[in-house]
């Protein structure tokens, strides 16, 4: 049975959350099981990416006349008047006759798409919570949905994927993660699409009216919340062009269905929300700098799309974990996509960069995961966030990224590659730190567990010098180091 608001202005001990920005508020929005995962994973696949053309915008780009996609499209399917999105659900021949289909076929039925392989290699990357994306701005539910007849186990696959997902990665431990891009389905992306003749196309092509399609944009979550009780909630853009009734109710309805089960959530933003009400998201990028309150970060492997394409190009490992890295040590968290095709395979360039990633978290995990950022992130030439829409890049040698463990007694100090025979820390310099409580320095070694020590050190006003081997020990995309001290971590001076 459905929540109802309630009278309060902070709701009730049933439910606790009323619809004010004041009420929901008072929930925690970034949890500490939050901020111990640090890394998590999500996948944009759907129909959108039957085509493997361009990126996930290929639906609403095919109706642009003079678009790459329209060109593709018509020459490939046709006109988009006659052969318009939907077909690539319910099913149709494209022009050289092939059958085309959002349909992937179970591993069980001789098929490409296994939910519990994906989970495995979620798994073993290292991530700590995950999850699909369950509507993209394409306005199909990857759902049994009740609220939209367009979902995926009515049409296309005739599969619960939600559901699939949900099961598979709670069984691996992760938390789940549910990302919903619906605001914008109804807020611009089919914009260039002619009005449709009948109301079920009306509404998988956001063309109801405006109070309708909040209603619609409320239920869909609702239906998610109820099915999958997801621990994440993502939403993408255009939030603040909602009615900011029908987002207080939503807000309010997913804290208090938490509190039902004793469960810490975390609802994510772009925009739309107040301060407070939730994580707040940098799309591709992330701060410069240290930033509170505790933030997120969505990036993906590949450089020019979240969807797989037949010519994806990929960011390179170091990329990818020195931007995870980097975060981490900026107060923030990453949750990085992943591309499948649209059978449901994983491709072979993903699963490396995937199981490289998780390579290095099982060896130097304890630098990242249930670790918090120190006085300042670290040091070094190579500027990494910025804002949004920042690529990552590869640091080098001279940076360093600092975390520290919960109880202040470890600093962690990972150089984004090899300093060669010494490792000198400027922030560690005499004058900003005193570490005479500093009681050993270690290098994380090749193994999980193992160390090697570092017993040559000085400080000067220059920093922290510390002798390694005079060559690499092991190979690694990073080297973090653990300085233990047998007390709090001094205080670092300005």
């Amino acid at each position: 049975m459905a929540l109802q608001p309630d009278a309060s202005a902070h709701g009730d001990a049933q439910t606790p959350y009323a619809p004010t920005w004041a009420s929901v508020a008072e929930h925690t929005p970034a949890p500490e099981w939050f901020q111990d995962a640090k890394f998590g994973i999500y996948h944009h696949w759907g129909a959108f990416g039957v085509p493997a053309f361009e990126n996930e915008w290929y639906p609403r780009n095919m109706y642009i006349p003079g678009s790459a996609a329209n060109r593709h499209h018509i020459e490939t399917y046709g006109d988009p008047l006659d052969w318009p999105y939907h077909s690539f659900i319910d099913g149709a021949r494209d022009r050289s006759g092939r059958f085309v289909r959002f349909a992937p076929r179970p591993a069980s039925a001789g098929g490409a798409f296994d939910p519990q392989a994906w989970a495995q290699l979620i798994a073993d990357a290292g991530a700590r919570f995950a999850g699909p994306v369950a509507e993209h701005h394409d306005g199909f539910s990857m759902w049994d949905s009740q609220a939209n007849e367009w979902n995926s186990a009515a049409m296309g696959p005739r599969l619960n994927l939600l559901e699939l997902f949900a099961n598979a990665y709670r069984e691996r431990g992760l938390k789940l993660l549910v990302a919903m891009h619906h605001a914008y389905h109804f807020t611009g992306y089919f914009d260039h699409v002619p009005p449709q003749p009948t109301a079920t196309l009306r509404k998988l092509y956001g063309q109801l009216d405006e109070a309708e399609e909040n209603r619609l944009w409320l239920a869909k979550l609702k239906e998610v919340i109820d099915l999958a009780q997801p621990d994440l909630l993502y939403q993408d853009v255009n939030l603040d062009k909602l009615d900011e009734p029908t987002l207080l109710e939503f807000l309010a309805y997913y804290y208090n269905r938490a509190a039902e089960r004793g469960a810490d959530v975390v609802a994510t933003y772009k925009d739309g929300f107040k301060d407070g009400s939730g994580v707040y998201d940098y799309e591709r990028g992330g701060p410069a700098d240290l930033t509170y309150p505790y933030w997120l970060t969505d990036d993906v492997l590949a450089t020019s799309t979240w969807s797989h394409t037949a010519d994806i190009v990929y960011h390179s490992l170091e990329q990818i974990l020195h931007s995870l890295i980097d975060r981490v040590s900026k107060n923030g968290n990453l949750l990085l996509n992943i591309s499948p095709t649209a059978d449901g395979a994983v491709p072979k360039e993903q699963r490396d960069l995937l199981l490289g990633i998780g390579d290095y978290l099982r060896r130097c995990g304890e630098s990242v995961y249930a670790t918090r950022a120190w006085t300042v992130y670290g040091e070094g030439p190579t500027a990494m966030g910025g804002g949004t829409f920042t690529p990552p890049v590869a640091g080098t040698a001279e940076d360093l990224r600092f975390t520290r463990s919960k109880d202040d007694t470890i600093l962690y100090a990972t150089a984004l590659g090899w300093p060669g025979a010494a490792l000198t820390a400027t922030t560690l310099a005499a004058g900003r730190i005193d570490l005479s409580t500093l009681s050993a320095v270690q290098l994380i070694g090749p193994s999980a567990g193992q160390y090697i020590p570092l017993d040559e050190l000085r400080q000067d006003e220059t920093g922290l010098h510390i002798a390694l081997p005079p060559t690499a020990p092991f190979t690694a995309p990073a080297y973090a180091l653990k300085l233990t001290f047998s007390g709090p971590i001094p205080a670092l001076r300005r």
